[in-house]
């Protein structure tokens, strides 16, 4: 009954509920909590070409309504992660999707094809889709974000979308003039779905001191306080296209979950609420499932009834 009442599809992937983690904020190591196939999807930190440490510390910071990360996407690369990482999720059941960056078109490119070439392989781990996040500098245009700008995303989703028939998602950031805009452009560009919204700009200061909490000073803010954005983010997002929409921004509880629903999108992500609560995920996906049981209806049947 679970199933048929919380099922739910992002493009090419069929998924057995809308509940999924938000890319850096999961561990393989929650298998020791609970069975993370009863997961909808598994989303991994995000990979890129080469192996990177990470920013120096302080680099995580506790605010009053959220938390300010600066981790500079710390990962062992590309070839690392697909000779040893992957293994660990050999014997999941749902969903894997690869989360993947880069700082050039042509990293982008080649990361896709060797991720592409490893489930060649008949014995490797199964890919569903891959997450492209689009929110790292972008080396060739002065080191702005490739998500800022709607004609680059094109370019890459339009390169990227003629290497694969999986499932591509371009995940989109807030911090940008009209978040729809570059939706759209991604659409155009032949994704298959996208994920919104990634962090918002956020600082921290030590007013005893005046120095930032954060070592590089501005971060990326998640956490409740960005669920107000988030869900104008994809409300606006989901009246400008017609693919389906992968949702986060300070998810902590079933009525968020459903509230994002209404707004258009028909898969979640907990992010930041996994901290404190690990198991989280898997309480939101029971709530939901008695929820629907006891309204009698399928939570996608509430998906953009929104009125005011």
């Amino acid at each position: 009954m679970k199933n048929n009442l919380l099922r739910t599809q992002l493009g090419k992937i069929d998924l057995l509920n809308p509940i999924t983690v938000a890319s850096g904020t999961f561990s393989y190591d929650y298998n020791d909590l609970y069975d993370i196939n009863q997961l909808g999807a598994i989303i991994t930190k995000t990979i890129t070409p080469e192996r990177k440490s990470g920013n120096p510390v302080p680099r995580l910071v506790e605010t009053q309504s959220g938390l300010l990360n600066s981790i500079g996407l710390q990962n062992p690369g590309i070839d690392d992660f697909l000779k040893n990482e992957i293994l660990r999720y050999k014997d999941i059941k749902c969903p894997l999707i690869i989360s993947f960056s880069a700082s050039t078109i042509a990293e982008f490119e080649m990361s896709l094809q060797k991720l592409e070439a490893y489930n060649q392989d008949p014995d490797s781990v199964f890919i569903s889709g891959y997450e492209v996040n689009v929110s790292c500098p972008n080396v060739e245009n002065e080191g702005l974000a490739f998500g800022v700008d709607a004609r680059v995303v094109y370019d890459l989703t339009s390169k990227l979308s003629n290497l694969t028939d999986k499932e591509l998602i371009i995940k989109l950031s807030p911090n940008v003039t009209d978040i729809a805009e570059i939706a759209k452009a991604a659409e155009d560009g032949g994704a298959t779905s996208l994920s919104l919204i990634n962090t918002l700009l956020g600082m921290s200061i030590d007013w005893k001191t005046g120095r930032s909490n954060i070592k590089r000073g501005i971060a990326g803010y998640s956490g409740p306080a960005i669920k107000p954005v988030a869900l104008a983010c994809v409300y606006k997002v989901a009246n400008k296209v017609s693919i389906p929409l992968l949702a986060m921004g300070g998810i902590s509880s079933y009525e968020d979950v459903i509230e994002f629903i209404y707004a258009g999108a028909s898969v979640v992500a907990i992010g930041t609420a996994q901290f404190p609560d690990p198991e989280l995920p898997i309480k939101i996906i029971d709530k939901l499932n008695n929820y629907c049981s006891s309204n009698h209806i399928k939570l996608l049947d509430l998906k953009k009834k929104i009125f005011f």
